[in-house]
């Protein structure tokens, strides 16, 4: 459902410039740019991502199509970008929000954990979901998620009611499709992420399942319905070049194994017990 701005929190790191906003639903999103430094193609890579992340069922924060009116933009001047010493204006109209997991004075996000609290995560097997879903969609970039802390179904809980627990949320998925190059590298580091703990259990491409089912047997109805949902601003006559990387996209399901597979010539193998 498309919402509105009403009102800024602070800007985001990290070079899409993106910045917190609250919406008129009453939640708060991290916003990128249809002008941001990156390209417009970035939101696009986003919202498609976004629709085939619901429908795999990996964790990945909700999503909404936000507008920035004027009046807002006139209202919240440091909801600007910089290019150098530079400011560049945000252009009026819509623009991609991913959902921040609650109200940022009150709940913390960390993009970061020890190994002794990684290993507590409740859904680290998203970590080996989401690789599935980045080699199929040549993410070039390193996989990034945020953490916080919610009320979770625990085994170890009394009465297996629920207890305090970290949650992953797999974000940033403007450098699918390589970013603004709208082509698919296959570099055996890239949509890996950082931390080797994550991967410890895989010891065999059994290991990436259902996941790995599911994108081989992915409906084209599916990314038919995320073309339908970008906004025809975000295009500005690139509709035959977005028409042929889904077709591309659609056409490399069957190769996802390989490339998971593939994983294990990086520099590092990050799946040491996968013999």
């Amino acid at each position: 459902m498309p919402l509105t701005a009403v009102g800024h929190v602070r800007k985001m790191r990290g070079g899409a410039q993106a910045h917190l906003l609250e919406a008129d639903d009453g939640n708060w999103y991290v916003v990128k740019f249809r002008n941001n430094p990156q390209h417009r193609r970035i939101l696009v890579n986003e919202l498609i991502a976004s629709i085939l992340l619901e429908y795999l069922k990996i964790a990945a924060p909700e999503t909404a199509l936000i507008e920035v009116s004027p009046a807002f933009l006139a209202a919240n001047p440091e909801a600007h970008m910089t290019l150098g010493a530079r400011q560049v204006a945000i252009e009026p109209g819509w623009h991609f929000g991913s959902r921040y997991p609650g109200n940022p004075a009150r709940v913390a996000v960390y993009d970061f954990l020890p190994d002794a609290l990684l290993t507590n995560v409740v859904n680290l097997e998203d970590f080996r979901a989401i690789l599935v879903f980045d080699k199929w969609m040549g993410n070039a970039d390193g996989r990034q998620a945020v953490f916080f802390r919610a009320m979770v179904q625990r085994s170890d809980a009394p009465a297996g009611g629920s207890r305090p627990g970290f949650v992953a949320r797999m974000i940033d998925h403007g450098f699918a499709f390589n970013g603004p190059n709208w082509d698919f590298p296959e570099s055996p580091l890239q949509g890996l992420y950082a931390r080797p703990l994550v991967y410890e259990g895989v010891r065999s491409l059994r290991d990436f399942q259902p996941w790995l089912d599911q994108v081989t047997h992915f409906p084209e109805e599916v990314i038919d319905q995320a073309w339908k949902r970008i906004p025809p601003g975000w295009l500005d006559g690139e509709e035959e070049s977005l028409e042929r990387l889904l077709t591309r996209l659609f056409e490399r399901r069957p190769r996802v194994a390989d490339l998971i597979d593939a994983c294990r010539t990086a520099r590092t193998n990050p799946f040491p017990r996968w013999k």
